[in-house]
């Protein structure tokens, strides 16, 4: 390339280069925005954009439009721009109206007036673009609440430390052979740890309000339904033969779906259908294989204690999760919009379960624990966004983000729990739109393990919860709205027959 060649180059880049300042400059918004705040995480914002904006918006949309303008009586995009504008001014109005209302929306959020958790809330139909004087439309937004951060650096936290053992791993061993035990029938009356065919029928004041068909139940201490816990469910089918009949009461939580029955007392009628007992697989060497490719029942036996430790990390990580929201008592003390709350419900259930399987509970424990969650919903949520805020904190302030290696990393582990392929439990994520769920469970995880490494330890014995629940996808009172949590493997509790 000549000298020369190269000269005109130079100018045509600083040109370009010019243009590009220009267009940049000319694309800036001139707004007056208001900001009041109704509550913590609320904000109500006036917007109020200037004539010179809206002109600049007209003239830009209708040079894009005359020289493709078809207007009868002329050929195409021959016709004087006067014409074009009267002819195509309603349109071309909408369309500015669109594009003003998306470019304010973004200048707003660039300009960090505040860290929006949810789209604005914007009636279209009452935003007009006036023929004179500047345009002013408002909108409702959820935002993350400002607070002062407490020193988290240099936390003296608890610590529940366990060394397992023999005992520990056989129990494991145990609950891990039920997922692939069959359940036979048998005469015998049932007694605690059979399982139990039944019909069951929920009223109130003799009428009837939720029924379920040929629901397969463990008999334990308490039987979770999503809206309610029975006490003393292995007492009550104690020695219970098929065709036996049993009655209790339930009261539904406050947090119940159906709203119409929230805390008030319920019969519940069981017929029993069936009496069965798990047979559990033997650890000879196909099975091994199907297991895990495990080449020895030892080989197995540490996979499970392997599997164990991922529990106490998780509720190590609980604990430290709980006393560092605690130091945040005075200025968290926000009052949440019971919209919110309800939206976000589903999201933090479907966050809480992705965040057992990845750490190795049984299916059975999960749904126990997620019925618990749908109980307590409105308190167990706005727990949540409360810890998720100061984490998220945490995060932008010391640059932690999620990269594609810890996606990786927690749909193997998901898979490992369920069974299913890495591929197959990132495509249902994906599919259920649930990929930032699991972006957040990684930054908040890496925020903990940040706090926890900073943090001096005061170690205290932890005692892994007895399995005393069995819980059942059934709401006494009736469904409502349930959310449905992520769902990876189709049986209830792994076990064939069920």
């Amino acid at each position: 390339m000549t000298d020369e060649s190269q000269d005109q180059n130079d100018e045509l880049a600083g040109v370009a280069t010019d243009a590009d300042a220009i267009e940049q400059e000319s694309s800036s918004l001139d707004l007056i925005v208001n900001i009041n705040s109704p509550s913590a995480c609320e904000r109500h914002v006036t917007v109020t954009v200037s004539r010179a904006d809206i002109d600049r918006y007209f003239d830009d949309a209708f040079s894009d439009l005359v020289p493709t303008a078809s207007v009868p009586g002329f050929r195409v995009g021959r016709a004087p721009r006067k014409i074009v504008e009267n002819r195509f001014k309603k349109e071309v109005t909408d369309q500015v109206k669109g594009n003003l209302l998306m470019d304010c929306l973004e200048k707003i959020g660039e300009d960090k007036h505040f860290a929006a958790i949810s789209e604005p809330e914007i009636d279209l139909e009452a935003v007009e673009v006036p023929d004179t004087g500047p345009m002013t439309f408002e909108f409702d937004i959820e935002v993350r609440p400002e607070f002062e951060m407490p020193k988290w650096k240099g936390l003296k936290l608890n610590r529940p430390i366990r060394d397992f053992t023999d005992e520990d791993v056989d129990e494991q061993l145990e609950q891990m052979l039920t997922r692939y035990g069959q359940l036979v029938p048998t005469k015998e009356a049932a007694k605690p740890g059979d399982y139990v065919t039944l019909n069951i029928k929920s009223s109130h004041d003799g009428s009837t309000v939720e029924e379920d068909e040929e629901v397969v139940a463990r008999i334990r201490p308490v039987l979770s339904f999503v809206d309610s816990d029975l006490e003393g469910f292995d007492n009550l089918m104690d020695g219970v033969n098929a065709g036996d009949k049993r009655v209790a009461k339930v009261t539904l939580s406050d947090d119940a779906p159906n709203e119409e029955f929230a805390g008030k007392e319920l019969d519940v009628d069981f017929e029993v259908l069936e009496v069965k007992r798990l047979k559990l697989p033997e650890l000879d060497e196909d099975f091994l294989q199907e297991l895990g490719n495990f080449d020895s029942e030892e080989a197995l036996r540490e996979a499970i204690q392997q599997n164990l430790q991922r529990q106490l990390e998780y509720t190590q990580q609980q604990k430290a999760r709980e006393q560092i929201t605690g130091l945040l008592v005075e200025s968290a003390n926000w009052e949440l919009p019971p919209g919110l709350l309800k939206r976000q419900s589903a999201r933090e259930l479907e966050r809480a379960v992705m965040e057992l399987r990845r750490s190795g509970f049984s299916e059975a424990e999960i749904r126990a624990r997620e019925n618990q969650l749908r109980q307590n919903s409105a308190a167990s949520t706005a727990t949540a966004l409360k810890e998720h805020f100061i984490l998220e904190r945490i995060a932008e302030d010391e640059g932690i983000d999620a990269e594609e290696g810890d996606f990786e990393k927690e749909i193997f582990l998901m898979s490992m729990q369920s069974g299913e392929s890495p591929r197959r439990v990132r495509a249902q994520l994906e599919k259920r739109g649930l990929m930032d769920v699991l972006r957040n469970q990684i930054v908040e995880r890496k925020v903990l393990e940040l706090v926890q490494g900073e943090a001096k330890f005061m170690d205290e014995p932890y005692n892994p919860e007895k399995t005393d629940t069995e819980a059942i996808h059934m709401a006494a009172g009736g469904a409502g709205d349930i959310p449905e949590a992520l769902e990876i493997k189709a049986s209830a509790d792994g076990t064939s027959g069920e």
